[in-house]
């Protein structure tokens, strides 16, 4: 199956010899020969067609929309990858996708997204047929890349990781919330009987919460994020500076702030105080029907003899579902741990998300190994 540049949108050229030199990150459009007919790409995609198709599918994230990919590329060494995908039938999709900046296309990730920045996947409003989701991964599969990964969400898992031939699966979940009847339901369906007795016990505590949709509280939240991380590295068995490193290269503040000022009303900062002092934090994210619990920080000395966490997340759900919200993603957390017991205690159910991956070289493979050895030597517990 061949691959041909068009020239202006009304070309139909098939000429393989077409293909010629464009501006660095410049759209280009391509013909492509796939099992469902022909098929157009165009790379980046258009932002109208994008913000169209994520108007129109009701299962896109607030991480599958062009301002999520703006924060990857003003916080971090990435370029614009996204690509449109038409096909003879009439149905679009664009699959949200970074790239590299200023490193050789052989040594390129193209990915969607890169790890800690959350789910990606293909936006599109109508279910895609099995060959127009092969045709998809066999295009990606051409792209002269290291490495080109995409995270699924899970409405998305049972046509696409089925299409994905070539390409490796990792597993990956993420903890979800149903919303639908409205807050009643949920507090009294699917949030814990002993969730509910913590979050009355902070209702008569001493905490005050505002939230802030501006990114006034960015500060506030980083400080909160810094404590937190020594607590973590101590749950952990983490070294202090490693875990210091390893977290704010993860989560800088400047990816939150960039977060904030671009989302706006999408970004909201719960914050619990007491005493005057900050207690408790998280940071909600939102587009369509989704909601998304993004991060969490707390000084547990103060947060937890209130339970001002719990309040926040009861205050974050409920907030959600005043928006309309369908769902309430809580994020992933390792199984049976801790955390994921804490989650389904809000009536979060775990749900696959994941990540389909091709490598011309084992980098991932390595890169787990070397990880899974320091883990070891320092006998890393997940909290």
């Amino acid at each position: 199956m061949g691959t041909w540049v068009l020239g202006p949108r009304a070309s139909s050229s098939r000429d393989p010899g077409a293909r010629r030199e464009k501006p660095v990150n410049a759209p280009a459009e391509l013909l492509i020969d796939t099992p469902a007919g022909l098929a157009r790409v165009t790379t980046p995609a258009p932002r109208d067609v994008w913000w169209e198709l994520a108007g129109k599918d009701p299962d896109t994230n607030p991480s599958q929309t062009p301002l999520w990919l703006d924060c990857l590329c003003a916080t971090g060494p990435y370029r614009d990858a996204s690509r449109l995908y038409e096909f003879e039938r009439g149905r679009r999709l664009v699959l949200p996708l970074v790239g590299r900046r200023r490193r050789p296309r052989i040594l390129d990730a193209e990915e969607s997204w890169p790890a800690q920045w959350g789910i990606g996947g293909p936006v599109c409003p109508e279910s895609v047929s099995p060959a127009e989701a092969r045709a998809v991964f066999a295009d990606l599969a051409r792209l002269r890349a290291l490495r080109v990964a995409v995270r699924l969400r899970p409405a998305d898992q049972a046509v696409w990781a089925d299409a994905a031939t070539g390409f490796s699966l990792e597993p990956h979940m993420t903890q979800m919330v149903d919303l639908d009847g409205g807050f009643g339901a949920v507090w009294e369906r699917r949030i814990g009987r002993r969730m509910r007795r913590e979050v009355r016990r902070a209702e008569r505590s001493d905490v005050e919460v505002e939230v802030d949709r501006t990114g006034r509280l960015v500060p506030v939240f980083y400080d909160l994020y810094r404590k937190s991380i020594v607590r973590w590295a101590e749950q952990q068995h983490e070294p202090l500076a490693l875990a210091r490193r390893r977290r704010t290269r993860e989560f800088p503040e400047k990816r939150l702030a960039e977060v904030a000022a671009r989302l706006g009303d999408g970004c909201a900062i719960w914050m619990a105080w007491r005493a005057g002092e900050p207690a408790g934090a998280c940071i909600v994210l939102r587009h369509g029907g989704h909601a998304k619990m993004w991060r969490s920080a707390m000084d547990r000395e103060l947060a937890h003899p209130v339970r001002a966490v719990p309040l926040l997340y009861r205050l974050a759900i409920e907030d959600a579902c005043e928006a309309s919200c369908r769902t309430f993603d809580m994020g992933e957390s390792a199984p049976r741990s801790s955390l994921a017991e804490f989650k389904a205690g809000f009536g979060a159910e775990s749900f696959r998300s994941p990540r389909l991956l091709r490598e011309r070289l084992p980098v991932s493979a390595a890169d787990r190994r070397l990880r899974t050895a320091v883990k070891r030597l320092i006998r890393f517990q997940d909290p």
